[in-house]
């Protein structure tokens, strides 16, 4: 019996928003939050969709853009699994212990490290290097307020900047004013309710936007 969560998805509604301020310990912790798959049933899937904008190389928008399932292993309970799916077709993108917590704050990271070397150039290394510094800083984190599933919930919001402070920033084709937006809640199953990454660009339309939402729990009694 499927039982679908579906996602009314109108994120931090106009209301008034109240910020605390994290160190970077409490920053890494609240982004990858230990357990937050362990009150998923081993039989249901989480889906996410995926939207992809790319002005830097618009065939790579349309290619990453899909849904995003995670499921455990059949074989080995203690495992999640991530698949990419698209017009029908799957791709296996990996498996990783449930105990630690949800992978998709992984895949959501590598992804845009990934589609940032290949837009605009630049080490991988050095890009996920100033991610990973990003992860480790001092943060603002907001409380909020989102609709999903027909009702209220309350928010944490962080947002990251890995290359503000960069110096090679003006070579990044628009990507130096990168914004990592995490959105999570204790009412979202797995957690984390929207992963953005946003860089802006000068004209008004994002040089690169990709956004994973959650949508539906599959398969849970």
């Amino acid at each position: 019996m499927l039982k679908h969560l579906t996602l009314a998805l109108a994120l931090l509604v106009a209301l008034p928003a109240a910020a605390k301020s994290l160190d970077g310990t409490e920053t890494y912790d609240l982004l990858f939050r230990n357990g937050t798959l362990n009150e998923v049933s081993r039989d249901a899937t989480l889906v996410y969709q995926r939207s992809v904008t790319n002005t830097l190389k618009p065939e790579a928008g349309d290619r990453d853009s899909g849904d995003i399932a995670l499921s455990f292993s059949a074989d080995q309970p203690g495992l999640a699994e991530i698949e990419f799916r698209q017009d029908g077709k799957t791709r296996g993108l990996g498996r990783f212990p449930a105990s630690v917590g949800n992978p998709m704050i992984m895949y959501f990271y590598e992804s845009v490290i990934r589609d940032m070397a290949e837009s605009a150039g630049g080490s991988p290394f050095y890009i996920r290097n100033r991610v990973k510094e990003a992860l480790v800083q001092p943060s603002d984190v907001v409380e909020g307020e989102a609709q999903f599933d027909g009702r209220t919930i309350a928010t944490r919001t962080i947002s990251l900047y890995p290359f503000r402070e960069d110096p090679n920033r003006d070579r990044m084709q628009g990507f130096g004013d990168l914004e990592l937006q995490v959105v999570m809640s204790d009412d979202v199953p797995g957690w984390y309710l929207a992963l953005t990454a946003d860089a802006p660009g000068a004209g008004g339309d994002p040089v690169y936007r990709s956004k994973i939402t959650f949508d539906v729990l599959e398969g849970a009694e």
